[in-house]
Order: C-alpha cells, then sequence, then structure tokens
C-alpha cells in the first residue's frame, strides 16, 4: 500500500490509469486550438490586419495557458483535499469502532450478492490483512487508478494549450491576409479531428465518434465568433 491506501487487485496497467493526465492533456489542446482559433476568426472577421490577430493570438495562448494551469491545480487540489479528508476520517471510525465498520463492509458485500455467510468471511478476512485499504476501496470508491496530482495536471493542461494554440496561430502567420479565415478555419478542425482521434486511442474509445464531437463545436465556436466580430467591426 502506499501511504495514502489507495488499491488495486490488479497490477497490469489500464486505460483507465491514464484517465489523470489524458483528461488534462486533451482538454488543454483543445481549449488551446478552438479558443485561439476563435479569437483570430472573430478579430478577423472585425476587420483586424495581420499584427492585430497575431497580438491578440498571442495573448489568448498566454492567458488561457496560465488559466488552464491555475484552474486545473486548483480543481484537483481539491479533489486531494476531499480524498485525504475521507482517508483520515476513515482511520478515526476504524479506530472508533472497528465492529461497526466491519458490519458497514458485510452490508456492502450482501449488497453485491454475498450470503451473509460468506460476506461476514470476506470483510473479516479482508479487514485483517487491510482493513484501510478495504473501506477506502469499497466504502467510498477510492483506488490507485487516477490519484490526484494537481501539479502534473496544471503543467500538462497549460503545456498542451499552448501546442494547441500554436496551430491556429502560424497558420495566420502564414496565410495571406485575404485567406486567414477560411485558412485558421480548415487547420482548426484538422486539428480538433486528429486530436479527438488520438485522445479517442489513448483512451480505447471510438475515434470517429470522438473527433467527430470536437468538429461540431468547433465549427460552433468559430461561427460565434465570426458572426459577432463581423457584427461589433461594423458597429465601431
Amino acid at each position: 500500500m502506499t501511504e495514502t491506501h489507495r488499491f488495486t487487485a490488479h497490477k497490469e496497467p489500464h486505460l483507465s490509469g491514464r484517465s489523470g493526465w489524458l483528461r488534462a492533456a486533451v482538454m488543454g489542446a483543445n481549449d488551446g486550438i478552438l479558443s485561439t482559433a476563435s479569437l483570430i476568426v472573430g478579430v478577423a472577421a472585425g476587420g483586424a490586419d495581420r499584427v492585430e490577430m497575431i497580438l491578440a493570438g498571442v495573448a489568448g495562448m498566454v492567458a488561457g495557458a496560465m488559466s488552464m494551469a491555475a484552474g486545473e491545480y486548483v480543481s484537483v487540489s481539491s479533489q486531494a483535499d476531499v480524498e485525504r479528508a475521507d482517508i483520515a476520517r476513515e482511520k478515526t471510525e476504524l479506530k472508533r469502532n472497528p465492529e461497526g465498520e466491519l458490519r458497514e463492509l458485510v452490508a456492502i458485500y450482501r449488497t453485491r450478492g454475498l450470503s451473509t455467510e460468506l460476506a461476514t468471511q470476506v470483510a473479516e478476512e479482508l479487514t485483517r490483512a487491510d482493513a484501510l485499504g478495504t473501506h477506502l476501496r469499497d466504502e467510498i470508491g477510492l483506488t490507485d487508478l487516477s490519484p490526484p496530482r494537481p501539479l502534473q495536471a496544471a503543467v500538462v493542461s497549460a503545456s498542451t494549450f499552448a501546442l494547441g494554440a500554436g496551430v491556429p496561430l502560424i497558420v495566420a502567420m502564414i496565410s495571406p491576409l485575404a485567406m486567414v479565415l477560411p485558412s485558421v478555419g480548415i487547420a482548426t478542425l484538422l486539428a480538433l479531428a486528429i486530436l479527438g482521434g488520438l485522445g479517442a486511442k489513448a483512451g480505447g474509445a471510438p475515434k470517429l465518434r470522438a473527433a467527430a464531437r470536437v468538429m461540431l463545436w468547433g465549427v460552433l465556436a468559430m461561427a460565434a465568433t465570426s458572426v459577432i466580430g463581423a457584427l461589433v467591426g461594423q458597429a465601431l
């Protein structure tokens, strides 16, 4: 058992064990691509020149990366705090009322289909082997498949956001000014499709559905910012 008493019954790796860093990576890259592309498209639709578009894109990339890092760190830290509080509470209950905790385990195993006799035997043997680990796993649901790592989530989110934001930024830099809107739009949708497929592959999910999902939201986001940018540009 580790210091946090996380428990797993298997030594072989499972795809769900990737959920922590994979979620942060996919979210960061997706947000980087889509928010920066939408920002560039909106500014371009409003009549901005290339310098203004690039400036807006770079500012959005830096601000977004820092925001992602801060948000992930705070969110995952909060999750870790809750889990530590649950662990401390369970330790206290095991010391204060071991008989009651044993009865809780028996009741849990009975609801899963075991007879009273077998549930009692299982609860007693697991309690002797590792009382705290057993309660964390079977009563609270804490396992070692996706332990919260705030710093990892923050670094991964910020890094992948910046990398994702680089796609529309580079396209906006090298495309002819008259072609910035369609070029950024096409590059963004392609990048989102690739990202969705890679994320699905890493997580063992259907790739086509994941790609289609992120592309749909990409189209909606860029269409909305383009319309708003054009309206604001006309008003100004």
